[in-house]
């Protein structure tokens, strides 16, 4: 393929046809810089007029999650409406998205253009690429996932990976971190700053209730404990029995790290 052209041949190619700027230039790509023919490639595309898609919120879309040979990938892919998010073209695509992210890694993801230029052309949508995970076990460590599914597609997805444990247990933190969305995994890794902020704004609310002052100190620091239970993996009710800590749950086992993507 030549790259005989110049940007200002893209930005006239994008006028002539409303094509999107990638596309334009992925047509001149494939047309050695012909520019009747790179409107024609686009034409038969189904690309030309697809400009005036890109500038419109994309706020559905869905995730697919794979684990495989000591990975776990999920890529996340936007449109606009859950009607194409639920069709089978959509979340096949998006399938294939995440199986060569978990084989051949995030680089691979930049060849998968036409993919996402069909899916467009074909929805007459704002298709694309959304976030993205991956994480491949240490030495030693075991990695689990979770796929939360709703009407045919992938909503919600976590991958986790553990030091000692097995694979059972890192499945298992998986689905609750799925529904409680954690930020941390434990209270040592909030910032600082964040948690004088939470416990001014605590101060105040409680001021505000008509506590009073001599009572507040005690008062925040209860509220605080609720706010490291909000948002520190280790110090949740495990979803499955509220009576045990996922930090008693893990035992000797430790979460290294954690990543999630939900849709929307």
């Amino acid at each position: 393929m030549s790259n005989n052209f110049t940007a200002q041949d893209v930005q006239r190619l994008r006028q002539l046809t409303g094509a999107g700027m990638l596309d334009a230039k992925h047509a001149l790509e494939n047309c050695g810089g012909d520019m009747e023919e790179a409107k024609q490639w686009l034409r038969v595309k189904g690309l030309a007029g697809l400009a005036k898609l890109e500038g419109r919120e994309a706020e559905q879309g869905a995730v697919s999650l794979v684990m495989k040979n000591g990975v776990v990938a999920a890529v996340e892919l936007r449109c606009e409406t859950d009607f194409v998010a639920k069709a089978p073209q959509f979340v096949t695509a998006v399938e294939q998205l995440a199986n060569i992210l978990a084989v051949e890694g995030e680089n691979a993801l930049a060849g998968q253009q036409g993919t996402i230029d069909e899916l467009r052309s074909s929805f007459r949508e704002n298709v694309s690429l959304g976030r993205l995970l991956r994480l491949e076990a240490g030495h030693g460590n075991v990695i689990g996932g979770y796929l939360h599914t709703q009407a045919g597609r992938g909503i919600n997805a976590v991958a986790v990976e553990l030091s000692g444990g097995d694979e059972e247990l890192a499945h298992d933190i998986a689905v609750h971190i799925a529904f409680t969305k954690p930020k941390y995994i434990s209270r040592s890794d909030v910032p600082a700053e964040d948690v004088e902020r939470e416990r001014e704004t605590l101060f105040e609310i409680s001021r505000n209730e008509g506590k009073p002052e001599s009572a507040l100190e005690k008062i925040v620091d209860g509220r605080i404990n609720g706010f490291f239970k909000d948002n520190c993996l280790e110090e949740q009710p495990y979803v499955r029995d509220e009576k045990v800590t996922i930090a008693k749950l893990l035992d000797q086992a430790k979460v290294v790290r954690f990543a999630q993507i939900v849709v929307g």
